[in-house]
């Protein structure tokens, strides 16, 4: 698949250090890779959080590509389970979509070997606009103002909703 054009122009020194490809690019599928070597941990294994870079990487793409350029993408969530080792190769990803909201998408990012195992995952990331941020980041800025305490369950309810004020979310692929 070609890549869009902006996409070359975007970069992350992160990325760069860790060898990381991309392959495939769109909100609907984001693919991309890692080599093994210069990604492990002290015993000589893929470093977990290896995957959780190429997870975030990915995801975050993916929110970029909806958003389009100009726009700002954090990743503000992340869960990765780790399945089986590796001590050679390729790393591969496929971010995609759960959910895409006005503000808050979630991607699903599954992590194989280049034999087709799974080494982790399916792994979800939510990455939020920068808009959203901002706004999460005023609410709980609110709430410890006014001395309030919130568990951090029950934050989650609360805030994450108002990410999706402003424009109905839809399912993956909707117009």
């Amino acid at each position: 698949m070609t890549l869009p054009d902006w996409a070359h122009e975007i970069s992350s020194a992160l990325d760069e250090k860790m060898g990381f490809e991309l392959f495939e690019l769109s909100a609907q599928r984001t693919t991309g890779r890692m080599p093994v070597a210069g990604n492990t941990q002290p015993f000589g294994f893929w470093h977990g959080g290896a995957s959780c870079v190429l997870a975030e990487t990915l995801a975050s793409m993916a929110a970029f590509a909806e958003v389009g350029p100009g726009g700002v993408i954090f990743g503000v969530d992340l869960n990765a389970t780790h399945h089986r080792s590796i001590r050679d190769g390729w790393v591969n990803g496929a971010a995609t979509p759960l959910y895409i909201g006005g503000r808050l998408g979630t991607w699903e990012v599954a992590i194989t070997s280049d034999a087709g195992d799974r080494l982790c995952g399916p792994g979800d990331v939510r990455a939020a606009t920068a808009e959203a941020a901002v706004n999460t980041a005023q609410v709980v800025a609110a709430l410890r103002a006014a001395k309030l305490r919130v568990p951090p369950k029950t934050r989650r309810r609360c805030c994450w909703p108002l990410r999706l004020v402003g424009r109905p979310g839809r399912a993956p692929g909707g117009g």
